[in-house]
């Protein structure tokens, strides 16, 4: 019988209505500032806080795999752990992925070769109630149609037990990795434009060494990609970069957002 995650943050970081989710992301998806590329995208890197905030910055992501939606059928996602602490990265126990927009599979034999990775457990809880991952899904599910689900909840990892992980997917065409990760927290906008201003900068440098715990939330997962991507001379390119001040106008306490693809 078949296991599934229901959706957790339908209704508060994002329309639990199929069809007003559908119409905020093509409204993204036009308002975003990217043009899409010539070259398929090795990955993106998206933030995961609520549409109204991050929505359209995620977008310019999103929009880097809209010309090549027939060749992508498999997506490895992975996000922090906001809620539960445990060592490595955390696959789900569940077989299918729920969100508004209909149910996504999760592609088990990929499951099962990491489990056999000593730096990877299954845990439902790690999973349960998490958003970093889940606010993604509407858009690939938008975006793509169908597709199978790597899901990875980031613990305390270090970027080269990630870069291990992304590794054994990278090579495939038909998959496409997503790193979920918001930059700095909870500083006055002036102060936050300059701290995420240096962090996009080591980004695009693949300086994962720059990039600490103040810095973006997702650093494990975000710093194992940079790794990758350094190991196999691949190029890192920023498409937005704002915070929730920019958004909602209210400036003495904002979240950083950035986008980027990296081929």
């Amino acid at each position: 019988m078949s296991k599934t995650r229901l959706s957790a943050v339908a209704g508060l970081f994002y329309p639990v209505e199929a069809d007003i989710l559908q119409q905020d992301i093509h409204q993204y998806l036009e308002q975003a500032r990217a043009t899409p590329p010539t070259v398929i995208p090795k990955a993106i890197i998206v933030p995961h806080a609520g549409y109204v905030y991050s929505g359209e910055v995620a977008a310019s992501a999103y929009k880097q795999i809209i010309p090549f939606k027939e060749q992508i059928n498999r997506i490895v996602l992975l996000g922090p752990s906001h809620r539960v602490a445990f060592a490595g990265l955390a696959v789900p126990e569940s077989d299918i992925f729920n969100t508004p927009l209909g149910d996504i599979p999760i592609d088990k034999n990929a499951i099962t070769i990491l489990l056999a990775m000593p730096q990877v457990i299954a845990s439902e809880r790690a999973h349960r109630d998490e958003h970093s991952l889940e606010v993604q899904l509407p858009f690939l599910q938008e975006i793509l149609g169908s597709f199978s689900l790597v899901p990875l909840v980031v613990g305390e990892a270090e970027r080269f037990d990630v870069a291990e992980i992304i590794n054994l997917f990278l090579d495939d065409d038909n998959t496409l990795i997503v790193i979920s990760t918001d930059l700095s927290h909870y500083h006055e906008y002036n102060e936050a434009n300059k701290i995420d201003r240096a962090t996009s900068d080591a980004i695009v440098h693949l300086q994962s060494e720059r990039i600490g715990y103040e810095d973006a939330c997702g650093r494990n997962g975000l710093n194992g990609m940079l790794t990758v991507a350094e190991q196999k001379q691949l190029t890192v390119e920023l498409l937005d970069l704002r915070n929730s001040g920019d958004m909602s106008g209210s400036t003495e306490r904002v979240v950083g957002y950035g986008a980027y693809v990296v081929y």
